[in-house]
């Protein structure tokens, strides 16, 4: 099995891209980040063509989360239960495996703008919040994946110049430690399990040549469970969409599994 997981920012501008990915790329799923479409425009026909499924949770003009799968899934879950926010950022669901039921998420962190930022402390709080509902999560799905956008650099070898981003989102103490509260529930960064050649970068800016120069941060990624983790293979960045023209800033990060 395969899982994937592309913040697409706007699936109305990419679907094309999306559509061509998924024929060269068949993943079992794709958790979508930055829809920017309202519930009711989702293109689940497209979808269908090619023999997918979809469970969405959408919201005009800004966030937006998505599981595109080839099962349909089940014991769908839209938000974290209990942490009131308007904004349509996670979506949960449950698929068939030959190890059992797999928990797939896809999430769409908050970015948190600046650090005085409003934003910024609702980002912390909306952390805590996916915390706890992780910790129960685990508890009733063993098998369990969280794929998306964190909008987290989780350590200096995650950053192209680490200089040049202190003191800004994406890389502050209290984010970093916002993932290792994660991390310490039992998960475990599928791109760190493997020796790779590469930085893994996920994210450019689209200024100043910075995918030219490969001057970006790695911050979408795919956390694995404890009794996940032995059936992970592999986990790569295909940075090829990034080069498509009107691409998203975001490219795709995949993990596959031997399930």
């Amino acid at each position: 099995m395969k899982f994937a997981t592309w913040n697409v920012n706007s699936l109305r501008v990419r679907l094309p891209q999306v559509l061509d990915w998924l024929e060269t790329h068949p993943v079992d799923v794709l958790c979508l980040q930055e829809l920017k479409l309202p519930q009711d425009k989702f293109p689940l026909d497209a979808f269908k063509e090619l023999g997918y499924q979809a469970q969405w949770a959408g919201q005009p003009t800004y966030n937006g989360v998505a599981l595109i799968s080839k099962t349909e899934g089940t014991e769908v879950q839209r938000n974290i239960p209990g942490f009131e926010d308007h904004q349509q950022r996670l979506i949960a669901a449950t698929y068939p495996s030959s190890a059992g039921p797999i928990r797939v998420i896809s999430a769409y962190c908050p970015n948190g703008q600046d650090l005085d930022s409003d934003k910024y402390i609702y980002k912390l709080n909306w952390f805590a919040a996916l915390h706890d509902w992780l910790q129960e999560q685990l508890e009733q799905y063993p098998l369990l994946a969280i794929l998306g956008d964190y909008n987290v650099a989780p350590t200096d070898l995650d950053v192209h110049d680490p200089k040049k981003w202190e003191g800004k989102v994406h890389v502050s103490a209290p984010e970093r430690a916002a993932w290792q509260k994660l991390i310490d529930l039992g998960l475990h960064d599928a791109y760190r399990l493997f020796d790779q050649d590469s930085p893994g970068f996920s994210w450019w800016d689209y200024r100043r040549g910075a995918f030219r120069r490969d001057a970006g941060l790695r911050i979408d990624h795919a956390l694995v469970s404890n009794a996940l983790k032995p059936h992970s293979q592999a986990c790569y960045v295909d940075k090829d969409p990034r080069s498509n023209e009107q691409p998203s800033d975001h490219t795709p990060v995949i993990v596959q599994f031997n399930l």
